[in-house]
């Protein structure tokens, strides 16, 4: 299934265990709630690591790139909830990209996910994009268990924004520039072979990728779609 909009948060993290219950409850209760209650947002989804270097992933899809630069969404950010000061907190080694959807498609939304943070060499993002959407992601959609594969293009600037959230938390996010997702519906053990065969070091290479890749299998938690709640 495509993804519900043009336009993409990606973030991925890891939480440290005296941190876990409470963001857990934070996220589900109030945190996801209140993304996809600002205008613009359509649907947020949560993913748990079965093999990967940071361990959760967060997607927040979204009308469009404007949505996630917009006064509502820089507002909301900068104003964080007591409860998100203090969930916050618990977060380390935070990778967050907004995003420009360059390409999405597929049948269905998948329970499993692979995702892969990479970069493109200077000047080299035309042969990429022409050699992803010719036959890379054609193929990929072609494998069995495959129910979607999406590219999302980090917007620069946007993701480099300094904000309170980010802040509170006291150390700059890292922000991957292209990120792959692949998502899945079959057994957990087939997904995986095929992620790390599909989206190898030697297969991006390949189609114009450039490294260090970052590959990361995960399994979904939790879903919260359109909602009128809002902690502002």
């Amino acid at each position: 299934m495509s993804l519900a909009g043009e336009g993409a948060v990606a973030i991925w993290h890891d939480i440290a265990p005296e941190g876990r219950d409470e963001f857990y409850a934070w996220h589900g209760r109030e945190h996801m709630p209140e993304r996809v209650g600002i205008p613009g947002f359509l649907r947020g989804r949560r993913y748990a690591a079965i093999e990967a270097d940071l361990e959760f992933f967060n997607l927040y899809e979204a009308l469009s790139v404007e949505t996630l630069k917009s006064q509502d969404y820089t507002t909301r950010v900068n104003a964080p909830t007591p409860w998100t000061l203090s969930a916050v907190r618990h977060f380390r080694s935070v990778a967050r990209s907004i995003c420009r959807v360059a390409h999405s498609a597929g049948p269905a939304q998948g329970g499993l996910m692979a995702t892969l943070r990479y970069d493109v060499p200077q000047g080299g993002e035309t042969v990429h994009r022409e050699a992803l959407l010719r036959r890379f992601i054609p193929d990929l959609l072609d494998k069995p268990g495959v129910a979607g594969v999406h590219w999302l293009v980090a917007d620069d600037e946007a993701s480099g924004v300094a904000t309170a959230e980010q802040k509170a938390r006291g150390v700059a996010n890292a922000v991957p520039r292209r990120v792959l997702l692949l998502e899945g519906w079959g057994d957990e053990a087939d997904f995986v072979a095929l992620a790390k065969q599909a989206l190898s070091s030697a297969v991006l290479d390949a189609v114009g990728g450039e490294g260090p890749y970052s590959l990361g299998l995960y399994r979904h938690q939790i879903t919260r779609t359109k909602t009128a709640w809002s902690a502002g």
